[in-house]
């Protein structure tokens, strides 16, 4: 058992412990540092030694359309996480090929020097 699925002296779990995968929504019940709340993408739970109640999370920062906008570690109280709703799935994006790429029409041959 890890360090932050141990309950403190005569306490129990108030909360799951976040998986990788799962979307968080992340406010000011987790952490005095949350003013503004965040979506948060859990990667894993960091095994650091931590305050009874407190964990260590690894995961990804997400803007208002699920991308990854920082990777963060992140120190919360267990009990203040709130499970976010899952973002609507929207039309997926196409990547643009890269103006510079220069494409060719068919197979690329070697050159042979002049002579």
């Amino acid at each position: 058992m890890s360090v932050a699925e141990r309950p403190g002296p005569g306490e129990k779990p108030t909360a799951p412990l976040p998986k990788a995968g799962d979307l968080l929504h992340v406010g000011r019940e987790a952490s005095v540092q949350f003013t503004k709340p965040i979506l948060f993408r859990v990667i894993r739970v960091l095994d650091r030694p931590t305050y009874d109640g407190w964990i260590w999370l690894e995961g990804y920062q997400l803007d208002s359309r699920g991308d990854a906008v920082d990777r963060r570690s992140i120190f919360v109280l267990r009990a203040g996480l709130r499970v976010a709703p899952a973002l609507a799935a929207g039309k997926p994006r196409r990547l643009r090929a890269a103006a510079h790429v220069q494409r060719s029409v068919g197979p690329v041959l070697p050159t042979r020097p002049a002579s």
